[in-house]
């Protein structure tokens, strides 16, 4: 029998004031894959998301982790083995960069030798030096705090990782460099990532898949180099080419110069 994929939605549906936010989706994600998800505000993008760690219930169909389906599992523990990365990060204001990224392996009764390596060993994976344990997360730059967002989603070491538009609040030189490191850390840990981004080019750069929504619905699902090659639905096809249209703004810009 082949092994079940890492997370998969079967006729997922979730509505807010009897508006579909997401309509009947069903995708299914092989362990291993880095899929973002893209669309305009309100496309469900978001919520569908939200389902995989239950932080949003589905009023229809299931979402399955790992082959199990999510409404069974105990939401706590869920979350303590699903990494999630969201934009804003939610640090501990209080807490030091070190107690932020031990606190579920804490709760999961690690020792404090155990924790205290995968912290300096974390810290190590995500680029920031070991003396920045102690700091206090109003010490550190907006990249910096993202950096430790990431390093607390897998400090638990989970087989999946959550991104909530992780990079929206940076600048573009942090963002495309925290993207790119995030790609990296996906295929050095063997991780199975979910991302939802507004930035078709971000998704292009960094996914192996693309799934673009709009009213809750799935238009497209592909590969970025099929999608950018041209899509029938023509929403599908303005957005993804974004980056070319940028990119022409950008030479004629050049050009005039």
């Amino acid at each position: 029998m082949p092994d079940a994929p890492a997370i998969a939605f079967q006729d997922v549906s979730r509505r807010y004031a009897g508006k579909a936010a997401v309509d009947a989706v069903s995708l299914s994600i092989p362990a291993g894959q880095f899929v973002a998800v893209v669309g305009a505000s309100g496309s469900g993008k978001t919520t569908l998301l939200k389902t995989v760690n239950r932080l949003t219930e589905p009023d229809d169909g299931q979402v399955l982790v790992e082959g199990r389906d999510v409404a069974g599992e105990d939401p706590v523990g869920l979350r303590r083995r699903i990494g999630y990365v969201f934009q804003g990060v939610g640090l501990f204001p209080h807490m030091s960069v070190a107690e932020n990224i031990a606190i579920t392996p804490r709760l999961l009764g690690w020792s404090t030798e155990d924790i205290d390596a995968r912290v300096d060993a974390l810290l190590s994976l995500v680029s920031l030096p070991l003396d920045y344990r102690r700091r206090l997360p109003d010490q550190l730059s907006g990249g910096e705090r993202q950096r430790v967002g990431v390093a607390r989603a897998l400090a638990a070491r989970p087989g999946i990782l959550l991104m909530d538009e992780p990079f929206g609040a940076l600048d573009p030189v942090t963002r495309e460099a925290l993207g790119l490191a995030t790609r990296s850390l996906h295929e050095k840990l063997g991780l199975t990532t979910l991302m939802v981004t507004h930035d078709v080019q971000e998704a292009v750069i960094l996914a192996d898949r693309i799934i673009v929504m709009a009213q809750g619905r799935v238009l497209a699902d592909d590969a970025p180099r099929a999608l950018l090659a041209g899509h029938p639905d023509p929403v599908v096809a303005a957005l993804m080419d974004t980056p070319a249209r940028q990119a022409r703004a950008i030479s004629a810009l050049m050009e005039a110069g």
